[in-house]
């Protein structure tokens, strides 16, 4: 092996900590970039709203790219577009040049199939499913990471400005990875769906930015009225579409076919739980207690470290476990587990908020439960697709749970944002944290009753742990699953 393939490796490790550390470095600060730049809080949400959304869309686009052009050229592109929005981001104080910093950074989630894409081309296969296996801890890792350097970095008021200065630190080091990799030619033909992309994209805006701005403007104004309306048009427009080309960005088989329809509703509740809880709990222990008669007052760093770096940082543990689950009983059996342990996180917070440890423990379950729901969905996937579909059926499940966690974040800031404690304290009340921590909870209760039931009976392959955690870190970037004898 040359050396430039020994470098696959440790290069596809790095993207994937720099795709989910980029993911998380904002969370903590969204209070923060609200007070520097004076907007609203629904207005300052959209830092990571519109990085979700672009990531949507993003994904699958650059996933095709890399198939029809070669992974190392396009990962060079992704890198050079994530460095120029971090560095925009660095040096703005304006939110609609800052939005577009983070819609750039967006395009690191296509890092994550293109790296495992890479993999597969540079490894023997007897090393492979190991690799996938340390590339897919990356996740939690960086995740861990970012929440880390986030409070490190804010501790005594920082300014959120460094944020994005490590991030473009971080981007050109992973640049200059990237750059050493073999070149290789594509190994896919044919064209690139941009009209797909551009509509889904559109229709994805309209639908959530009623959501986000329904407070402001009015649930029943015009304004929300038409959005949500030409949302509709638009994704109709897309599905039609999709239907006549040759190579669709999303395969309407998938929309229709009830056990990926299931599946992916269960990856859009997945999603939402994820970010419903990062955003929720983030912004509940930074309340001042003194003022609003909750919280904790807690500083940024606190906030990262003590509250929610547990929940990411034990991926590491309970990722493993997912794929045992999965062995065990079988995908659609671990999903059920997955939504009826994310119920009992969120409901364990709606009632129990009150102390350290309750918020702690709370957010771990509901984060166990999604890394759990995870390992599950490729598996159930290959079971109910024929082999040469679990591509494509991969591909949509990662725009539903893109999808998922932008809903999240829209709720979680639509009810921060609605019935202050008073117009002089413009802070939720303790009620508007309960219904978020509620609606999750009967989500949840609604999720594993429509896996449960919905899913008709098929006899799933037997798949030992290896081959489970193989096909969960392909399924997660959306890419083609081996084939598995029942």
């Amino acid at each position: 092996m040359s050396l430039k393939a020994r470098l696959a490796l440790p290069v596809a490790c790095y993207a994937v900590l720099l795709v989910s550390a980029l993911q998380t470095l904002v969370v903590p600060v969204v209070a923060n970039i609200q007070a520097d730049l004076g907007v609203t809080t629904s207005a300052a949400s959209w830092v990571v709203t519109a990085n979700l959304l672009a990531a949507a869309v993003f994904t699958p686009t650059l996933g095709r790219l890399g198939d029809l052009h070669g992974r190392r050229p396009v990962m060079l592109g992704v890198l050079i577009l994530v460095l120029l929005g971090s560095v925009l981001a660095a040096t703005t104080s304006s939110l609609p040049l800052l939005l577009l910093g983070r819609v750039a950074q967006a395009a690191s989630f296509g890092l994550f199939p293109l790296a495992i894409g890479m993999l597969r081309e540079e490894l023997e296969p007897k090393r492979l499913t190991g690799a996938m296996a340390l590339v897919s801890g990356m996740l939690s890792v960086g995740a861990g990471f970012g929440l880390a350097v986030t409070g490190l970095l804010m501790r005594d008021g920082g300014d959120y400005h460094r944020l994005f200065w490590l991030a473009t630190a971080l981007t050109a080091i992973g640049l200059a990875g990237v750059w050493q990799l073999p070149r290789r030619a594509g190994v896919a033909t044919g064209g690139l769906d941009w009209a797909g992309a551009a509509l889904l994209g559109l229709g994805l805006v309209l639908l959530l930015l009623p959501l986000e701005e329904g407070n402001g403007w009015g649930w029943g104004s015009p304004r929300v009225l038409g959005s949500l309306a030409a949302s509709v048009v638009v994704l109709t427009a897309f599905v039609l579409y999709e239907r006549r080309i040759a190579h669709p960005l999303v395969s309407t088989r998938m929309l229709t076919h009830r056990p990926i329809v299931v599946a992916n509703a269960a990856g859009l509740f997945l999603g939402f739980s994820m970010f419903a809880v990062f955003l929720a709990v983030s912004a509940l222990v930074q309340t001042p207690h003194e003022i609003a008669g909750y919280g904790f007052g807690a500083s940024v760093l606190a906030a990262s470290l003590v509250y929610l770096l547990p929940g990411t940082a034990t991926g590491v543990i309970t990722a493993p476990l997912g794929g045992r689950l999965v062995a065990r009983f079988g995908a659609k059996a671990t999903l059920v587990i997955a939504a009826v342990l994310a119920g009992a996180g969120f409901a364990m917070l709606a009632v129990l908020h009150s102390a350290t440890w309750e918020v702690i423990a709370g957010a771990l379950i509901v984060n166990t439960a999604v890394t759990f729901g995870y390992a599950a969905l490729p598996a159930l996937l290959i079971a109910h697709v024929e082999p040469a579909e679990t591509g494509i059926a991969n591909s949509v499940n990662s725009i539903a749970r893109s999808v998922g966690m932008t809903l999240g974040t829209a709720f979680v800031i639509t009810m921060m944002t609605r019935n202050p404690i008073s117009r002089t304290v413009p802070l939720p009340q303790e009620t508007q944290f309960v219904a978020v921590f509620v609606t999750g909870a009967v989500l949840a209760v609604l999720a594993a009753a429509l896996v449960a039931w919905a899913l008709p009976r098929v006899r799933e392959p037997k798949l030992t742990v290896p081959e489970v955690e193989a096909d969960e870190v392909l399924g997660a970037a959306g890419l083609s699953v081996p084939a598995r004898q029942p």
